[in-house]
């Protein structure tokens, strides 16, 4: 049986932060994704890493999340899924960007990333990150963020800083 062919995007944001011990502070110095990833049992899948950014989310720009929709697109066009490593604080931007430009594109393009990262042993990276992976092979073609035992498709997705996650925006019941 072939191997569904995966692209794995990454961005940056908390999941991909180290500690930097000089300054004594969390940073996107270096991805940490193929720990993670070896340290996942992906049978039937091959993981194609495409590192396009490495970034707090809070630092990206407009044009970011256009090269991100951009990439995921041509990704989308050559893969059975895509999937993004992103930042919580602005992963619906980009979401929504995705959504905009491309409608529904061809295969299922999920993103996920973390509250904690993944260098802390709280994380909630190595849940985030399965659970991405499994829901880019049985979606349907949409854009979806995939975290904490859930997957909303996007357009409606906004973070719940609250709670900590994401959810669907409660519908507008001016009408009712």
């Amino acid at each position: 049986m072939p191997k569904r062919r995966i692209a794995l995007i990454s961005t940056g944001g908390t999941i991909e932060k180290t500690y930097d011990e000089l300054q004594g502070v969390l940073a996107n110095e270096i991805s940490n994704l193929d720990v993670l990833l070896a340290s996942l049992r992906l049978e039937g899948v091959e993981i194609i890493r495409v590192p396009l950014m490495n970034l707090d989310s809070l630092e990206m720009t407009e044009r970011d999340h256009q090269l991100i929709a951009e990439t995921a697109n041509s990704m989308a066009a050559a893969h059975d899924g895509v999937v993004i490593v992103h930042g919580t604080d602005r992963l619906a931007d980009t979401g929504h960007k995705i959504h905009t430009t491309l409608g529904t594109p061809p295969v299922p393009i999920v993103l996920t990333g973390a509250m904690r990262p993944f260098v802390m042993r709280n994380t909630d990276a190595i849940q985030n990150m399965t659970e991405a992976l499994l829901a880019v092979q049985i979606c349907q073609p949409g854009v979806y963020v995939a975290m904490h035992n859930r997957v909303l498709a996007f357009p409606g997705v906004v973070k719940d800083r609250r709670r900590m996650t994401f959810v669907l925006e409660p519908a507008d019941d001016a009408a009712g």
